[in-house]
């Protein structure tokens, strides 16, 4: 079977962009990863679209600005997890030879205010308000304060290395240093967590070009990126092992790899315990020692398990549709060595990791 290669990609900067459609936002997005290919759209097979709120037929009012080929467009919904969900879909398509070229793209608008009024009206979840985010992981990380005695100061140190991330990063949100205390000192959102310790809703829009690599060698010598496992799991009813955790098992298996090989990760961080969790439920520390791994400094870009070098959906940003996609092109940036002073030393590999609404989880690994 042939190897998936991640050929090109590109991004649109986070933030508010008022002047901007979310289909102009995609195309130019799209526009910079088929460059960085050395590729035309005519050059592609089909499109896979992601975004949560941007209404039907979106994908195609992207490929109005990219030229109309009559190639299959899908758009993909998947809560957080709907860029990740795409990329996965190309990954399957040009290693079982239906497709040798495709393009993903993300994106999204998003409304001001808190990220709620997700899932189904009218349930129990709905009216106890566990479909408000900041809610939902606010219940998370009072567990794990109780149960591991994580700390305040640990979850705020989460918000303050990925800020300093982004000031590196250009198409990052936010681009200001914070301290500790500043995050301690920020408005309460929902006990314990602060606003900067929460993602902003941001506008913004990422492309990745998946090909067979005998395809991307006739546009672009390389070295390429290629993807070595990528996984997708929901829920089970009862007594569920966490998501993540099953996720990262399945695509572990698939790259031959484990938790010690992976040189950087880029993680769902929507709110400073999220990441907290995720570290453990990669295998990266043990159950209860997230708090620690952050604090510790382990996880800061000169660590030795760098998490979220771009910043994370913290600083860089949370356009929903967008975000798995921007995490395999600062993953891809990072292994071509090319993520400027964000930059690892020396990656060989990197994992991806989205976790949306409804339990739904993906994690791609990503090699050169």
């Amino acid at each position: 079977m042939p190897e998936a290669v991640i050929a090109g990609v590109g991004m649109h900067k986070c933030g508010r962009h008022p002047g901007k459609s979310f289909s102009v936002m995609a195309a130019e997005a799209a526009v910079r990863a088929l460059d960085d290919a050395g590729m035309n759209f005519g050059d592609i097979q089909a499109v896979y679209a992601s975004h949560v709120m941007q209404g039907a037929s979106a994908g195609q009012a992207v490929c109005q600005h990219l030229g109309m080929t009559g190639i299959p467009v899908t758009n993909v919904e998947n809560a957080c997890a709907s860029g990740s969900t795409a990329v996965r879909q190309a990954f399957i398509d040009v290693t079982y030879g239906v497709y040798e070229s495709v393009l993903v793209v993300g994106f999204e608008k998003m409304r001001q205010g808190v990220i709620g009024g997700i899932g189904e009206e009218n349930t129990v979840s709905a009216e106890l308000g566990l479909n408000v985010m900041p809610a939902l992981y606010a219940l998370k990380a009072n567990e794990h304060m109780h149960r591991y005695g994580t700390t305040r100061e640990q979850m705020a140190m989460v918000a303050v290395k990925n800020h300093l991330n982004g000031c590196y990063n250009p198409n990052a949100h936010f681009q200001k240093e914070l301290t500790v205390e500043e995050v301690l000192a920020s408005r309460l959102i929902c006990d314990p967590l602060r606003l900067l310790e929460c993602c902003p809703t941001s506008d913004g829009a990422a492309a990745a070009i998946v090909c067979s690599e005998r395809r991307a060698r006739r546009h672009n010598p390389g070295p390429f990126v290629y993807v070595a496992g990528a996984a997708l799991v929901s829920e089970i009813y009862g007594d569920d092992p966490d998501v993540t955790s099953r996720a990262a098992k399945i695509a572990y298996e698939m790259a031959g790899l484990g938790p010690a090989e992976i040189d950087l990760a880029e993680v769902h961080d929507a709110f400073s315990i999220g990441e907290i969790l995720h570290y453990e439920s990669l295998g990266f520390c043990a159950p209860g020692e997230g708090g620690r791994l952050v604090e510790t400094g382990r996880t800061a870009i000169n660590g030795d398990i760098p998490v979220n070098p771009s910043g994370g959906l913290q600083s860089r940003g949370h356009p929903l549709g967008m975000t798995g996609v921007a995490q395999v092109c600062e993953v891809a940036w990072q292994l071509r060595g090319q993520a400027g002073r964000r930059q690892v030393k020396g990656p060989q590999t990197g994992l991806t990791h989205t976790q949306g609404f409804g339990g739904v989880c993906a994690v791609t690994i990503l090699k050169r």
